[in-house]
């Protein structure tokens, strides 16, 4: 069977291939809706489909966002690449997702490939502040924006969440439920210092704490992110002589990891001990007890992102901060720090 061209579908509308290109491409001069209905119909009846790859050559885009994240095992980069795909979606747009596993190197080699497709925009959640991956965007001259951290190396548009505040709210949450003190839960000795999430999510706390007259020495311990590896830590730290009060993790994996590690050892939560993460993944409310986390609007975060790697008239010039839509956080109360 013949292929049908757009020749093919012009004839049977009785109009240019110019005129049918507009009606594919939603422009870029308007078309009559009477001429666009006939446009469609013939392209149904003939079962056109438009060669994407000849499109992208004559525009020098795709119909592709590219997507870089950590990590997508772990469920909150997982929900969040979900949620930008539902976005994009929205757009006519679909998703390419690479997973950098926390490598500068990984990063770099998924820039390298999303941007050598022509993707209309790429969304980096980036493993930290890379050097090489800024010079590869400003090579590239590439619409990027960056989601969910801010690295100092790259100073491109960003959609953050107010991870320091959320922080202190959920430190000071379990404060008021007179423990003596609250421990954390950070990251590694590489997390880097600026633009990091966790690195964050340790100020609030130490915030908190100050604010609380309580000091935090010797109350920082560190952890990957992940629950199999907090698991871990948490043996180690609720066996031992200083067991915490309370602990606020990092992440919401963090914290399943603790919570897996307390039930191991018997101890009660949050009779014994509180335990609160952060992100507030679905699988938190159902550990058990339900997880009580800081959330943030993850869909508006993705929409936000997604508009704004697509719409030059959005990514306005100014300031470092004036480049940064910052989402607020909001406590999500659960069991597991001894509310009802």
């Amino acid at each position: 069977m013949a292929k049908v061209t757009r020749d093919d579908v012009a004839r049977l509308a009785g109009t240019s291939t110019a005129v049918v290109s507009y009606v594919i491409n939603n422009g870029p001069r308007p078309v009559a809706p009477a001429t666009r209905e006939r446009v469609l119909a013939a392209i149904k009846e003939l079962g056109y489909r438009p060669d994407r790859v000849a499109q992208a050559m004559a525009s020098r885009r795709t119909d592709l966002v590219g997507m870089i994240v950590p990590d997508a095992r772990q469920p909150f980069f997982a929900e969040m690449a979900h949620a930008v795909e539902q976005a994009a979606a929205e757009r006519g747009k679909m998703v390419l997702v690479g997973n950098s596993d926390y490598l500068d190197e990984r990063e770099v080699h998924y820039l390298r490939a999303f941007l050598g497709m022509r993707v209309s925009g790429l969304i980096l959640v980036s493993q930290g502040p890379s050097e090489t991956a800024a010079a590869e965007i400003e090579a590239w001259d590439a619409r990027v924006v960056l989601l969910h951290r801010r690295p100092d190396a790259i100073d491109d548009v960003a959609v953050v969440t107010d991870d320091v505040g959320g922080a202190q709210l959920l430190t000071r949450h379990l404060l008021e439920h007179g423990v003596p003190y609250v421990a954390c839960l950070g990251g590694t000795p590489s997390t880097p210092s600026v633009g990091d999430p966790v690195s964050d999510h340790v100020e609030g706390w130490r915030r908190a704490m100050a604010e609380a007259g309580h000091s935090t020495e010797g109350r920082l311990f560190q952890a990957p992110y992940n629950r199999y590896d907090a698991y871990e830590v948490g043996l180690t730290l609720l066996a031992g002589p200083d067991r915490p009060p309370a602990i606020v993790c990092a992440t919401d994996d963090q914290a399943i990891g603790v919570l897996r590690a307390a039930r191991e050892l018997r101890i009660d939560v949050p009779g014994e001990l509180l335990v609160a993460g952060f992100d507030d993944v679905k699988e938190a409310g159902l550990t058990d007890p339900p997880l009580t986390t800081v959330a943030s609007d993850r869909t508006a975060m993705a929409r936000a992102a997604v508009d704004l790697v697509l719409d030059d008239a959005l990514r306005v010039a100014g300031s470092r901060r004036e480049r940064q839509k910052v989402f607020p956080s909001r406590l999500v109360v659960r069991r597991s720090c001894g509310c009802s």
